[in-house]
């Protein structure tokens, strides 16, 4: 009996013993093959994600050459080197410059003549040209015949450009041309016919390792043989004709694969270390899981901001903006789009550096970032332009309330690289009322900024319906503008006299006029802001001044005043044209005057600084314009030398008023007298105005009373009679 049950409890133990035999082995089973699909599925996943990082940081390697290019070939100072075959600068500028901060080992300019200017290997000048560019000629020529074409059938800021993948002695590239364009749009040029810049980039070691640490891809090498395994992934990289030119290949990262080599030798263990082994494998894979999620929030992180700022880029604030208007119900607070513009960045960017320009901006998006309210979103749209989605507000008062504190912020001096820079910042500003599609908010945001900035710039302004008649009229002044300063005919100078105290001629203001074929005559104040905000103000300023300065050197001895834009001003190489111009017609310096208004004296820029210093020591006055109106202060009187001062004709037409402008009048005068400084009275069109100026001490007189602008060939009329009675009376 006790046998039999030793027997029984032998069988059932062996029982239960197989049973948790099989019952381990099945879960082993069940385990390994979880273990098996789990580690395939991770490795696919990771290296589907892989694929997609690779694809999209090889796509924006390709896009980068041509922005990279952009600092260099949209300048006039490239446009000039490559028609002067300036060697030096664009050695400096172009050989070794995008070498060095871009990484483009062979960089080629091409004259508009397609002829080799200049050639430079991983920036070094290459002497003999001709030959090195000989064995790229059949690669370059098609590239550069194509972005002709495109360039041809026009564009609007951006220069076209095409870059592409090819070989070149059997190794990948990526080659890319560009026009070399005038950012100022001073030089003109004919689209199609421009120089053009080819950079070449080669798709070797320093190349991959700059898109591995931009982008965090995974480590690999571009081949033109790519090696076959199942321990190396590959990508084929396809010209735009589709041909496929070289191959990426990367060690894909395997975490599923190394977590079973990590944990196979726990299989062969017992089911308790197996049960303990999946409780450590279990931490490990969330571990696991947990960082490969990271890496990708980080990737989507790092492309969905700008890497300067840390800020969102434009892609992710467009959007974030779709998100937050398609969730907008009535009851939520209206949306306000703010479209941010910095002023006079490019004069840091000349004037510093590019490093000191990055710096700037990174400064801007601190002081945003200080500025702006919780719930606001603030993104980097590119270059210095930045954008603000602004919620909760109670109206347009508490959305204009901002603007005001952001040019507040922006127009306080920031200190970069040991030096002060000033800026300024134009805002433009639309609400989403009942509007809800972001391109049609932002088109009228750029609207209300392109008004800010006509309006004088450093201000805001809110979209309003009107506004987009305004652009549009403003975009055909401009283009009718450009018209005009191409083809001659349209644009002339007339003369308004200027007279001493007794009514005698002693000089005469250039006035430019503009005459339509189309519309007939067009008023200055309808075309000089779209001539200043669309950067043709300093090819106008120097058409009148060559006229002036023709006609100043056929009547000697006569005063003759031209008025000059703070753009000219700012410009290093104004003192040079000006001189040249002199020279050329034979004007004596002596009888040109130069009028500046006093916007230009607060900004305190060392170039315009030096420019006047420069005209005043070459014998030519200066003269400041509607004086009284702006900042008017005897300190700026003092810093600069100035001639003459212009009272302006709002003060004359109020002359023998109740409103005490006899007395602000006078103290003007008075003021200039103590200085040494002429004084002209404008807008002069009545005989009890011209005597009580006259008994105030004014020196000479402009206005209807005397003469309004008269054709070169009537004021000469009037010269040659005042000429003739000075004779007589001799």
């Amino acid at each position: 009996m006790t046998s039999t049950r030793t027997k029984l409890r032998r069988t059932i133990s062996m029982l239960v013993l197989a049973a948790v035999v099989v019952v381990v082995a099945l879960a082993a089973a069940v385990l390994a093959g979880f273990l098996f699909w789990s580690a395939h599925e991770i490795d696919q996943s990771a290296s589907e994600r892989q694929r997609v990082r690779i694809a999209q940081a090889v796509k924006l390697q390709l896009d980068a050459v041509p922005r990279d290019q952009e600092s260099a070939a949209v300048w006039d100072d490239a446009v000039v080197a490559a028609r002067d075959r300036d060697m030096e600068w664009l050695a400096f500028n172009i050989g070794s410059w995008t070498y060095t901060y871009f990484g483009h080992d062979e960089s080629y300019v091409i004259s508009a003549n397609d002829e080799v200017v200049y050639v430079a290997h991983d920036g070094v000048t290459v002497q003999q040209m001709d030959r090195a560019f000989e064995t790229r000629r059949e690669l370059i020529e098609p590239i550069v015949a194509e972005v002709r074409r495109v360039a041809a059938s026009g564009y609007l800021d951006t220069p076209p450009h095409i870059a592409d993948y090819a070989l070149i002695d059997g190794l990948p590239v990526i080659i890319s041309a560009i026009p070399i364009v005038s950012d100022t749009g001073n030089i003109g040029q004919r689209p199609g016919r421009e120089a053009v810049l080819i950079s070449v980039v080669r798709l070797e070691l320093d190349y991959e390792l700059r898109m591995m640490q931009r982008y965090m891809t995974e480590v690999g090498r571009f081949t033109t043989n790519p090696a076959a395994g199942a321990d190396l992934s590959v990508m084929p990289i396809a010209n735009r004709a589709g041909r496929i030119i070289a191959f990426f290949e990367w060690i894909p990262y395997r975490p599923g694969a190394e977590l079973l080599g990590r944990t196979g030798p726990a299989l062969a263990a017992t089911f308790a270390v197996v049960a303990l082994l999946l409780a450590a494998l279990a931490s490990r894979l969330r571990r696991a899981l947990n960082a490969l999620e990271h890496r990708r929030i980080e990737a989507e992180r790092q492309a969905g901001h700008d890497p300067l700022t840390g800020l969102l880029n434009r892609l992710s604030f467009d959007r974030l903006f779709d998100a937050r208007l398609s969730t907008q119900t009535p009851r939520d607070a209206p949306l306000a789009l703010l479209m941010l513009d910095l002023d006079r960045f490019k004069q840091v960017n000349d004037t510093l550096g590019h490093s000191a320009g990055d710096d700037l901006i990174c400064a801007v998006a601190d002081r945003l970032r200080d500025v702006i309210e919780p719930g606001d979103v603030l993104a980097r749209l590119g270059g210095d332009e930045f954008a603000i989605l602004h919620s909760s507000f109670a109206g347009q008062v508490e959305v204009t309330a901002l603007a005001h504190r952001i040019i507040e912020a922006i127009g306080r001096p920031f200190r970069i690289q040991g030096s002060e820079a000033f800026v300024g910042v134009s805002i433009g500003i639309v609400i989403a009322d009942d509007e809800i599609d972001s391109h049609e908010l932002s088109r009228k945001a750029d609207i209300a900024l392109y008004e800010a900035k006509s309006a004088g710039r450093n201000r805001s302004a809110v979209y309003r319906e009107a506004m987009g008649e305004v652009v549009q009229s403003r975009h055909s002044v401009e283009a009718d503008l450009r018209e005009a300063l191409r083809v001659p005919g349209q644009l002339w100078v007339a003369y308004q006299p200027l007279c001493d105290s007794d009514g005698n001629i002693i000089g005469a203001e250039a006035l430019i006029r503009w005459t339509n074929p189309r519309v007939g005559d067009i008023p200055p104040a309808r075309f000089i802001g779209v001539a200043e905000s669309s950067g043709l103000i300093e090819q106008l300023g120097e058409f009148v001044l060559r006229r002036a300065a023709q006609f100043g050197a056929r009547w000697p001895g006569r005063n003759i005043a031209v008025n000059i834009s703070p753009a000219q001003l700012r410009n290093p190489t104004f003192p040079d044209r000006v001189f040249a111009i002199l020279a050329e017609t034979g004007m004596n310096p002596a009888d040109l005057e130069m009028e500046i208004t006093e916007s230009i004296l607060i900004e305190d820029e060392t170039v315009v600084a030096g420019a006047i210093r420069a005209f005043r020591e070459a014998g030519i006055r200066i003269a400041l314009d509607d004086f009284g109106t702006g900042y008017s202060s005897l300190n700026y009187l003092q810093r600069y030398p100035v001639d003459r001062i212009k009272i302006d004709r709002s003060f004359v037409s109020q002359l023998m008023t109740s409103n005490g402008t006899d007395a602000i009048v006078q103290a003007l005068v008075t003021l200039a007298r103590a200085l040494g400084i002429e004084v002209t009275a404008e807008g002069v069109e009545t005989r009890e105005q011209y005597e009580a100026l006259l008994a105030m001490g004014c020196d000479t007189f402009q206005g209807y009373l005397f003469s309004a602008p008269l054709t070169v060939g009537d004021i000469e009329v009037r010269l040659r009679e005042a000429s003739q009675a000075t004779s007589r009376v001799a």
